[in-house]
């Protein structure tokens, strides 16, 4: 892709070649068209559309196939798109489209590839039984802990039904380290589903990350030498897990209070010491990037790294002159951002970063730019080879998305603006204030505006004061936190870090109190509706137009910005949400808001109130309904009833006098209304209703054959027209038990 264009005839090519499909437009537009490809060739701003490609290839994986395609089936294709390039070398358009082609078909072969590898039992319905197994990992809490389990076996399950970890809590247990082999009475369900179609489904993770049931422990946990040796990467990996756990408790006494508890996120990744109210202050504030280890933490440890080596090679004089200090910095840089990674978790968000991070000081050591796009497009290579899964959430969307826009914007946030040649002292040193107060407004507000399509997305919500937020507690984290980390951590191994850590601690008290003032600000977290999936795709490819081209091209961004923004202005909200388990279910009423019908759960109801753009708490949302022993009733805004059964004795009545009827329960046969019962949601997943004067349009969230609810002869309900969303794969079995609704942490935040 570099040689597209290069070299003294390749821009007539390019242009020769653009012009062919433009034949028939406007002269003016043909020639502009074709001079912005002659320099995004020239400056070859090609190559990181090879990364786009392979993405596009991962989501036709995931949107569109249905079942396990042969693996050799893309490669092939890839073959054969990359087959006619050696004799279309005066074709260079036609050449770039064939290699994009065949860089699709190998992003669709990693994610078929990767889904092979991954592919491990999952529990079908609840089940109490005796576990054992070996702790992995240990998050710690303020009451109890929540641990990922290798299984070594459960209850009487065979290996192939097995799932290969869980994740359990505990309240109340002796003290229990990352390596322990342990046996307990566990109390196992399936992982949750998403509780909504379009939203969070924490199955979906989980099934990638080998956990194949959640639940809890019960009873007396006994410690037990293992039945065999562990894998030594295991052992390892768990030996890091404890000694990460040990750090934290260390910082978190230190300080004390919920600083200490965001001190040791901040350090060692674990979370599990933060309070809710903590999250949402963060949040509201729009900083909670900051505790989740990701980009900021691999930058600022790395150039911490970089700065203190380079720093000192410099005071000796010899090296400074004869030896490539900057060189040698970037090398020390990567083996400590290496090493923090590890440390820290090896999280998802923190391994995209790291990769990142690395190819941005590899370039250093060859002589290459560090923040370009090319970079970039590598990072995506390497991340999404890994995990190509990863495309589908919001940590990788965002992290990529805010990166992609600072490198775009790069040369408008630098301070040449205020430097002036001859300025003295003072000058200067104005200049630089003002260039550090400019840069940071500016790299949050492009970082922010990148970010805000997947952040709204994801999780229905706006911070609309997190330029302020992040204004004010960033140069505490840059200048204060982050570099009390690394000393801490250097420190730590001669017992001389305390100091640094109460240091540390203050910072972060004075970050919290920043938080908390803004989130006393009047519309501090503003929710939104839930946009069209379709809304997503449109404002994405606005991101990449914008930020990759270097030309006027990037006015083509404008077409799909547009389309993007008028999708998310007019989202379909859905008249009825049914829960997955049939638990319950919330209603339209004719004030325009939902009201639950039903015992939902929290979480639940929670989901469905943000996804409707409604910022009420579940408990508000009671009410609407009209309830006995044996169910409730409630009304859409046309006067249509929907029944709520929880006795097989008001079925009768039901079916007769209700436009819908939803029931943990199977429902009889012989039902005139539409039927949500406990068949239909384990074969479908949490449904979505929409009215429409002819029925209702359902949309669902496992991917499935079109789903037909019967009639009152056991056929067919023509009323109700029946679409499935896109989605992912749906790896996991039908679950006919109730499954546990919060996934915790483990939810993207």
């Amino acid at each position: 892709m570099e040689r597209i264009g290069a070299g003294r005839t390749g821009g007539s090519l390019v242009l020769a070649a653009a012009s062919r499909p433009l034949r028939f437009a406007a002269p003016a537009l043909r020639d502009w068209c074709g001079a912005c490809l002659v320099r995004e060739a020239a400056q070859r701003r090609l190559f990181p559309w090879l990364a786009v490609a392979y993405g596009v290839g991962i989501l036709t994986f995931f949107a569109l196939t249905d079942g396990a395609p042969a693996l050799w089936a893309p490669l092939v294709a890839a073959t054969l798109c990359l087959g006619p390039l050696p004799w279309l070398g005066g074709r260079p358009v036609a050449s770039a489209l064939l290699l994009a082609l065949a860089t699709a078909w190998l992003g669709f072969a990693t994610a078929a590839w990767r889904v092979s590898q991954v592919e491990a039992p999952i529990l079908t319905r609840i089940t109490v039984a005796t576990l054992a197994g070996l702790i992995e990992s240990i998050e710690e809490r303020e009451e109890g802990a929540r641990l990922v389990v290798l299984v070594g076996h459960f209850g009487t399950l065979p290996p192939e039904r097995m799932p290969r970890r869980v994740r359990v809590s505990y309240r109340k247990a002796p003290p229990l380290r990352p390596g322990d082999w342990i046996e307990a009475t566990a109390r196992l369900l399936p992982p949750p589903e998403a509780a909504r179609p379009g939203g969070y489904d924490f199955a979906r993770d989980a099934w990638f990350r080998g956990i194949g049931a959640v639940g809890s422990l019960a009873g007396r946990i006994a410690v037990k030498p293992p039945a065999e040796a562990p894998h030594p990467l295991t052992r390892i990996a768990a030996e890091v897990d404890a000694a990460r756990n040990t750090l934290t408790r260390r910082i978190a006494e230190a300080t004390g209070g919920q600083a200490g508890a965001v001190a040791a996120a901040l350090v060692t990744g674990k979370r599990g010491l933060i309070a809710p109210m903590t999250n949402d202050t963060l949040r509201a504030a729009g900083i909670y990037h900051v505790v989740s280890i990701s980009g900021l933490h691999m930058v600022l440890a790395a150039g911490v790294v970089f700065w203190l080596v380079r720093a000192a090679l410099a005071l000796v004089p010899h090296l400074a002159l004869f030896w490539p200090i900057k060189k040698i910095a970037a090398g020390a840089a990567m083996a400590g951002v290496t090493a923090y990674c590890i440390f820290s978790g090896w999280d998802v968000a923190a391994q995209r970063s790291l990769v990142m991070t690395l190819i941005m000081l590899g370039a250093i050591i060859v002589d290459r730019p560090a923040l370009s796009m090319r970079n970039l497009a590598l990072a995506t290579f390497a991340a999404l080879a890994r995990e190509p899964e990863a495309l589908l959430g919001p940590s990788f969307q965002m992290s990529f998305g805010a990166v992609a826009g600072l490198i775009a914007c790069a040369r408008f946030l630098g301070g040449d603006l205020f430097r002036r040649e001859g300025a003295g002292r003072f000058g200067q040193i104005l200049a630089a204030a003002l260039a550090t107060v400019v840069g940071t407004l500016g790299t949050t507000l492009v970082a922010q505006i990148a970010t805000a399509p997947f952040a709204t997305y994801h999780f229905q919500t706006l911070q609309p004061f997190g330029i302020v937020g992040n204004a004010l507690t960033l140069p505490l984290v840059s200048l204060v936190v982050m570099p009390s980390a690394v000393a801490g951590i250097l420190a730590y191994p001669f017992a001389l870090d305390m100091p640094v850590w109460w240091l540390m601690g203050q910072a972060v008290r004075g970050m919290l109190a920043i938080s908390a003032w803004i989130e006393g600000f009047g519309g501090a977290t503003v929710v939104v509706p839930a946009f069209a999936p379709a809304a997503l795709p449109c404002l994405a490819a606005a991101l990449l137009l914008a930020t990759l081209p270097i030309s006027g091209l990037r006015w083509l961004s404008l077409a799909p910005a547009l389309a993007g923004l008028a999708l998310a202005a007019t989202p379909e909200r859905p008249d009825i949400y049914v829960d997955r388990q049939g638990s319950g279910a919330a209603l339209r009423g004719a004030d325009g808001r939902l009201f639950a019908l039903g015992k939902p759960s929290g979480f639940v109801m929670e989901q469905w109130l943000k996804a409707d753009g409604d910022g009420r708490k579940p408990q508000e949302a009671a009410g609407g309904s009209v309830c006995d022993p044996v169910g409730c009733v409630g009304r859409l805004a046309d006067g249509r009833a929907v029944a709520f059964i929880r006795d097989r004795r008001a079925f009768a009545e039901d079916c007769a006098r209700a436009a819908v009827v939803v029931s943990g329960l199977t429902a009889p046969m012989h039902c005139n209304a539409l039927v949500i019962d406990r068949a239909y949601l384990a074969r479908y997943g949490a449904t979505a209703l929409r009215a429409t004067p002819q029925g209702f349009v359902a949309s669902h969230v496992r991917r499935t054959d079109r789903p037909e609810p019967r009639g009152s002869d056991g056929s067919t309900d023509r009323r109700a027209t029946v679409t499935d969303p896109p989605s992912t794969v749906r790896p996991s079995d039908p679950q006919d038990e109730p499954a546990a609704d919060d996934p915790g942490d483990d939810a993207p935040q």
